[in-house]
């Protein structure tokens, strides 16, 4: 008898309906096990929920700029503080090259607008990076 593997847990974080829409099923059918923030509030209330839970938060997706309440880097700072190697992807509206500066390890910027499979294949691309990895933008 097989030990059952723990679902791949990605929270994502947007503001915007329409592309919370286009993501979640993207990544639900790669796979992954998907929780939706509707702002960066809900979404700090679910990294501090999952530390108790048995299948443990394995990626991160957010969008950088979320209206009122903390913004996709606050929401990345803390959930690094819970999970140090968490992979995540940012979404942005503006230049990826104005963010790309920041050099975060172990993340990827998407710019706005994408396509959902280029969000599947960002987090496939860091969940198997190494951990200690820059992948390039």
């Amino acid at each position: 008898m097989s030990t059952p593997v723990a679902p791949l847990v990605v929270l994502v974080v947007e503001d915007e309906q329409l592309l919370r829409d286009l993501v979640e099923p993207a990544l639900a059918d790669a796979g992954y096990s998907v929780l939706l923030a509707h702002n960066g509030s809900e979404a700090l209330k679910y990294l501090e929920e999952r530390e108790s839970e048995e299948a443990p938060l394995r990626a991160l997706v957010t969008d950088v700029q979320l209206g009122p309440g903390p913004s996709g880097w606050e929401i990345a700072k803390r959930a690094r503080e819970l999970h140090p190697e968490i992979p995540v992807v940012y979404v942005t509206g503006t230049a990826a090259a104005e963010w790309s500066s920041k050099g975060v390890p172990n993340s990827l910027i998407i710019q706005k607008p994408f396509a959902a499979a280029q969000v599947v294949t960002a987090v496939s691309q860091l969940l198997n990076a190494p951990p200690t990895a820059t992948p390039a933008a």
